[in-house]
């Protein structure tokens, strides 16, 4: 039965060891890829955000985050806070950073 299965035998000489700077390489390609894909999109969709939130002034037509679409009456410097007009008679107290877009004047009506 012995002509099925070949024998093995242990190899010669010693193991190879894997050398330093593969390691560091293949860790300095990663970390680059991590960069350039990951958080560099991100740090730059994230000072889009803070300019547009800055950018907004009262009487500005702003798309939030949750769908509505208001016409800013009020905005506080100080605070975070802003209040946008849904409708004529409706006012919502919102975070500024809930604002996705600015849309352009007479959205509203055309909704």
């Amino acid at each position: 039965m012995d002509f099925l299965i070949s024998t093995a035998y242990a190899q010669d000489g010693a193991a190879q060891t894997g050398g330093g700077m593969e390691l560091i390489f293949m860790l300095l390609m990663f970390g680059l890829i991590f960069y350039f894909m990951i958080y560099r999109p991100q740090a730059k969709r994230v000072k889009q955000h803070k300019e547009l939130i800055a950018s907004v002034s009262k009487g500005d037509e702003v798309l939030m985050n949750g769908g509505l679409v208001g016409r800013i009456t009020k905005i506080s410097e100080d605070k975070d806070f802003m209040v946008i007009a849904l409708a004529e008679s409706v006012e919502v107290t919102v975070q500024k950073s809930a604002v996705t877009a600015v849309l352009p004047k007479g959205t509203m009506k055309s909704l």
